[in-house]
């Protein structure tokens, strides 16, 4: 479980006794102001739980999925436009319209962490949005992989998250051509 120095002070009393847990090996530092029970922490894990306004996204959220497996080189977060920009090198920062920041998200466990993703349905839209600054290759593999799990979707779902987007006649035009 992921604490934060808040949260050990309020339960072990003072920063004294946390270095002592520490030093036991019954906690750990996993970064700063992050203490976990468990020194595996997977990174996707920490960074979700570190920027809680953010939303896992696109490549990341693809492999968490399963729908890519390719391992992203980066965390890709959606944050509101109006966010400063996060400045940790483990992070690409993608920056939304506030009004649909929050559309999609869910909370997800992974390897025993919570964490804040996109629902596929949301991120059949993200992958459409920024197909092209994406790979072509990896671009079509993923659609193709998201006409294995059509079955599985909720249409409905997408198509409001179609309908809410900026440039939604072209979203729309995309699904109908490459997905349905």
């Amino acid at each position: 479980m992921l604490k934060t120095r808040e949260q050990c002070i309020k339960e072990y009393g003072s920063d004294y006794l946390i270095n002592q847990k520490i030093a036991k090996g019954e906690l750990y530092r996993i970064d700063r102001g992050v203490f976990s029970d468990d020194i595996n922490v997977p990174e996707v894990a920490l960074l979700s739980f570190k920027y809680q306004n953010a939303v896992i996204t696109l490549e990341t959220a693809l492999y968490i999925y399963g729908l890519s497996d390719e391992i992203p080189d980066y965390c890709y977060m959606a944050t509101k436009r109006e966010s400063a920009p996060i400045i940790d090198k483990r992070i690409k920062q993608i920056f939304v319209p506030k009004n649909i920041l929050d559309l999609g998200k869910v909370e997800h466990m992974y390897k025993g962490y919570k964490i804040f993703i996109y629902s596929k349905e949301r991120l059949l839209i993200e992958l459409i949005r920024y197909k092209n600054k994406l790979p072509f290759n990896y671009y079509k593999e993923n659609i193709r992989n998201y006409r294995k799990i059509l079955p599985q979707l909720n249409i409905e779902l997408i198509n409001q998250y179609a309908e809410a987007v900026p440039k939604s006649d072209r979203i729309i035009n995309t699904l109908r051509m490459e997905v349905f």
